[in-house]
């Protein structure tokens, strides 16, 4: 679909909270953030329509939005989002990483789910309207960031089965601490042999929520089983490994190549992308191949796979330190984080944080 008004001058119009959040509140809430559940005080809001084009872009305070019950979102699953975060330096400016990569990403989900693709600048101009309204939301605290979800559905009411010529993107917001509550420890993960979490030609490479919704029947079965995560394996041979319910993962060999699966069903992890750039960076070997569940068993079993991580957005790195299934197991519960795994993780978070030199030049500053 044509962006028709991807070339104008985004001014984005103002409507900001009668009523916002209390300092004292606020404060609270920035200590103990948790994740996605207090959001703040305003939202972005576009609007495109296949005869205007993208148009209509405001702040405006955080609240319900009014949707027609025939709505094509509801009835036909249209829509996608995308997940990246703020962070505060030390010098208190608030910064973002990689947002390109995350609206180039937006922009290949909307196309396998027949949405228009918001323009970049646009995707990025709409994170900066936020933060200009709602910078005090950004938390300072270690581990801590600003989560944003853009997000964008079908809102066209109509009930038939075409694209919808009615579409809204919202961008809000939520102050966040630590994914796991046990930070960067080992954790145990669930192996599910029933069900996939996409198939040959379908939408896992696209963030859409029905890959979300598809795989928290397995995730409920990963918590009956005493672990916090659900891995899923290829639809066609039922042997390869794909990824995680909400991360990528990553396997690292006693050489110290790092491994990780290949396939056109796995949602292209930007933090994932980053972290082996820092691994190459270190000569280390980078391997992006299929990788069977044998391979990994095998080679826990004689010492050739050393260290196991998950990685993505939300958790950022972490480590894995056993896979269960429901007739076997490989590694062990009590198994410390990797070595590698922990220096990986240090790194990157030193970068998002202005710890250390961003020498890929992957933050663009929000609050400027």
């Amino acid at each position: 679909m044509k962006n028709l008004l991807a070339d104008a001058t985004l001014e984005f119009a103002r409507t900001l909270h009668t009523s916002p959040r209390a300092e004292d509140d606020l404060s609270r809430i920035l200590e103990e953030p948790g994740f996605g559940e207090v959001f703040t005080d305003h939202m972005v809001d576009i609007h495109w329509s296949q005869r205007g084009g993208w148009h209509r872009p405001r702040v405006l305070p955080y609240g319900p939005i009014s949707l027609d019950p025939a709505a094509a979102v509801l009835h036909y699953g249209q829509e996608i989002f995308e997940g990246l975060k703020a962070y505060r330096h030390a010098d208190d400016s608030i910064w973002t990483f990689r947002p390109v990569e995350n609206a180039k990403r937006f922009q290949r989900s909307a196309r396998r789910m027949a949405l228009p693709e918001l323009p970049t600048e646009y995707f990025i101009a709409s994170l900066r309207e936020l933060v200009s309204v709602d910078a005090r939301w950004v938390p300072s605290a270690p581990e801590t960031s600003l989560y944003f979800r853009p997000f964008m559905f079908a809102a066209e009411a109509f009930l038939g089965v075409r694209p919808a010529r009615k579409v809204y993107y919202h961008l809000i917001a939520s102050p966040a601490g630590a994914y796991f509550k046990s930070g960067p420890a080992p954790v145990s993960i669930w192996l599910s042999q029933d069900y996939a979490r996409a198939g040959k030609g379908g939408t896992g490479a696209a963030k859409t929520g029905g890959n979300y919704a598809s795989s928290l029947v397995a995730q409920q079965e990963a918590y009956d089983n005493g672990c916090q995560q659900v891995l899923f394996l290829d639809s066609v041979d039922g042997k390869y490994i794909e990824e995680l319910g909400g991360m990528n993962i990553v396997l690292v060999k006693r050489d110290g190549t790092l491994v990780t699966p290949d396939s056109d069903s796995i949602l292209e992890g930007i933090t994932r992308d980053s972290i082996l750039r820092l691994a190459e960076d270190r000569g280390h070997r980078v391997e992006r191949r299929q990788v069977s569940i044998d391979e990994w068993r095998d080679g826990v079993e004689s010492g050739e796979i050393v260290e196991v991580f998950a990685c993505g957005t939300a958790a950022v790195v972490t480590p894995i330190a056993m896979l269960r299934a429901a007739d076997f197991e490989i590694g062990r519960e009590e198994a410390q984080a990797g070595e590698l795994t922990l220096s990986l993780r240090q790194e990157l978070t030193d970068i998002q944080y202005g710890r250390i030199e961003d020498r890929h030049g992957w933050l663009t500053r929000l609050d400027s």
